[in-house]
């Protein structure tokens, strides 16, 4: 069985995003010469997520509006955690709510998607450089 590992670097530039990083982990997927498998793709920040969902900007917007009913930003005083000094309480919440990692079959050296799959990168507190780890084992 093989084993590769591989980190990306994102720096959202705002508080909040999600970015597509399909093709970067297409591409890991390619370097890795794995051809059956299995994928993982995991933030290595706690206030961070990976997903898999539709690329689709009107969903998109949907989680942030539902993710800020649920843990909205303000006031921060809302949050014990923020009594630290920090003010990302609600990050830790979302990053929950939206989930730690994905886990993706690999098979003939591709993702195995269904339909309108792809693997996103939830930012949560974002303006500072962030680590994805990927990490595929198999033949």
């Amino acid at each position: 069985m093989k084993s590769y590992r591989k980190e990306l670097i994102v720096n959202a530039p705002t508080r909040r995003a999600f970015i597509n990083i399909t093709h970067e982990v297409e591409l890991a997927l390619v370097e890795s010469g794995i051809q059956e498998g299995l994928l993982l793709v995991n933030p290595m920040h706690i206030t961070a997520s990976v997903f898999i969902n539709d690329d689709e900007r009107g969903l998109h917007s949907d989680y942030e509006t539902c993710l800020e009913k649920i843990a909205s930003h303000a006031p921060i005083e809302q949050y014990r955690h923020n009594d630290t000094g920090e003010e990302n309480a609600d990050a830790h919440i979302k990053r929950q709510i939206m989930g730690r990692e994905v886990v993706v079959a690999v098979t003939r050296g591709k993702l195995d998607f269904g339909t309108w799959e792809q693997i996103f990168y939830g930012e949560f507190d974002g303006r500072r450089p962030k680590r994805i780890l990927i990490k595929i084992i198999g033949e």
